[in-house]
């Protein structure tokens, strides 16, 4: 149990630190086209894809939970 615990955190602060690295070098991943304001889809897929849950998700990016889950369902990802 301890170590699952352990796992998670360490999960959820990898992808704190990639996000904040990415930030710091201008990194434009998220966005699909010059001039486009980052959305909160392209960064929940993002954070999809290092592995964190719809949960973990929305309370990061600030947006409703069933906001989040609509985005990740597989018809709506690109």
């Amino acid at each position: 149990m301890e170590n699952k615990v352990l796992s998670d955190i360490s999960k959820k602060l990898n992808v704190l630190i990639s996000l904040s690295i990415r930030q710091l070098i201008g990194d434009k991943e998220f966005g699909g086209k010059a001039g486009r304001k980052q959305g909160v889809g392209d960064l929940a897929r993002h954070l999809f894809g290092m592995g964190l849950d719809a949960k973990d998700i929305a309370e990061i990016t600030g947006a409703p939970l069933q906001s989040i889950r609509t985005l990740l369902t597989p018809k709506r990802q690109k």
